[in-house]
């Protein structure tokens, strides 16, 4: 539940995510859901010789499952809070 509650704070920042299939879409984060599923805008790949025809995709949702990598910008992480949350769910009773 952490790192939903943490991917819902940034969005409508960019992200890159790479997948397990080692294609790299990076885009404006749009929505995430609890199973970690993505939703970007203004999709952009990074190897567009290696995947030519992802260059005509301008958004895209992509299954958490498949997810291996998700890039940030450091500006946009708050670890003051990252670590408050990470902190406060260690200490939760189970």
């Amino acid at each position: 539940m952490l790192f939903y509650s943490f991917f819902k704070t940034l969005v409508g920042k960019t992200v890159t995510v790479e997948l397990k299939n080692d294609l790299s879409i990076t885009g404006k984060l749009v929505s995430v859901d609890q199973f970690l599923n993505i939703k970007l805008d203004a999709v952009k790949v990074t190897d567009e010789t290696k995947y030519p025809h992802m260059m005509s995709v301008k958004n895209c949702f992509i299954r958490g499952s498949v997810v291996r990598y998700v890039s940030l910008p450091p500006r946009d992480v708050d670890t003051a809070l990252l670590q408050d949350a990470a902190r406060k769910e260690a200490q939760a009773p189970r």
